[in-house]
């Protein structure tokens, strides 16, 4: 491929902003209602507060699902962070600091995409990305100032970080995987190059 045609190929268009804005927008009501759902577990994560980590998946899971859609660099940080600021609009419980996880958490997505060039989108793909996604999460409620687990010991730490990794594979990254190889069987991914997604090999 000539590096015109790969220019041509990472361009994003009209098509890619818009799909990408709906997703972030409907990121934002998921987001929202995990907010809640957090709630429901309280006291699981009071009894074991690491425990917590294996929730987080579902605010990592609007970024992942559009950077496996439209595969143009940028695409999953952009709607992880508008998915965040649609969140804090509705309500979060969580202020402002939304915007920051919501940058870190799209950042980890967006590495595991770069690093393959933005060429390949299998599963194993998808599920480094929501791990990604799911270690940036940690990292932002583990060790930034305004972090919830701030002042927690090292074990705890690394318990939490595991399972926000874990979390992210399997909610963000696999779930997104097979929610793109099901839209595009649909054909509603026709205007992007995921289009054959229901068609293209897991692990190749």
């Amino acid at each position: 491929m000539t590096t015109q045609a790969i220019a041509t190929r990472r361009n994003w268009r009209v098509v890619d902003i818009v799909v990408a804005a709906l997703i972030a927008v409907a990121g934002g009501v998921i987001f929202w209602a995990w907010d809640q759902g957090a709630n429901l577990i309280t006291a699981f994560t009071t009894a074991f507060p690491p425990g917590g980590g294996l929730y987080v998946g579902g605010w990592l899971l609007p970024g992942v699902l559009a950077g496996l859609i439209i595969r143009k660099p940028g695409a999953a940080l952009f709607v992880e962070v508008i998915a965040a600021c649609s969140e804090l609009v509705m309500g979060s419980q969580y202020g402002l600091t939304v915007l920051a996880s919501g940058a870190i958490q799209g950042l980890g997505a967006e590495i595991a995409l770069a690093i393959f060039l933005y060429r390949k989108f299998n599963l194993p793909v998808g599920i480094l990305s929501g791990a990604l996604a799911g270690l940036g999460c940690s990292i932002n409620d583990n060790f930034m100032p305004w972090g919830w687990n701030i002042e927690w010991d090292g074990g705890s730490k690394a318990l939490y970080t595991v399972f926000c990794i874990l979390s992210g594979a399997v909610i963000a990254g696999a779930l997104s995987w097979l929610a793109t190889r099901g839209l595009a069987k649909t054909g509603a991914l026709s205007a992007f190059a995921s289009r054959k997604a229901g068609s293209e090999p897991a692990f190749r």
